[in-house]
Formats: structure tokens, sequence, C-alpha cells
């Protein structure tokens, strides 16, 4: 087992979840992304535009686990594991 995998898996969900948020509050919000952060996150929304942005991380897992790239897969939950704590946080 390569521990390196994991870690990689992680990088890949944390980074999925950013262009999924990022993605979430270009196309649905009607300000620019600066503008918009700002707005959700004084509106204290800004979890659930997290949450919405991990969506993506099933797209990797899955495509992780197609390629048979198990730890790699593992990292991803791993990383969905602490958006979420993140998220509870926030």
């Amino acid at each position: 087992m390569n521990k390196i995998d994991l870690l990689y898996g992680f990088f890949i969900g944390i980074v999925a979840a950013l262009i999924g948020s990022y993605l979430f509050i270009v196309l649905f919000t009607e300000y620019n992304f600066s503008v918009s952060f700002q707005i959700l996150k004084a509106q204290g929304q800004l979890g659930k535009v997290i949450t919405l942005g991990a969506i993506l991380n099933l797209i990797a897992f899955f495509t992780l686990l197609k390629l048979r790239k198990e730890l790699m897969a593992r990292g991803v939950i791993l990383a969905t594991i602490i958006l979420a704590i993140a998220t509870i946080l926030i």
C-alpha cells in the first residue's frame, strides 16, 4: 500500500470540492465570485455552498474506483469527512 496515494486522493477531494463550490457560486448567483463569497459568508450560507461543492467528490470517488485506485478513493472520502467537519464548525 502506497500511502502517498491516500494523500493524492485527499488533495483530489479538496480540489474537487473547491471547484464545485466555485462553479456553484459562479453559475447560481448574480454577482461575481468575490462579492458572492462575501455575501454568502455574511449570511452564514458558506457551509451549505461547500457541501454542495463536495458533490463533485462523488464523481472523483467513482472514477477512482473504476480505475482501481482504491487508496486514492479512500483519500477522497477522507477529504469529504474533513469538509463535513469543517462545515459543521463554520
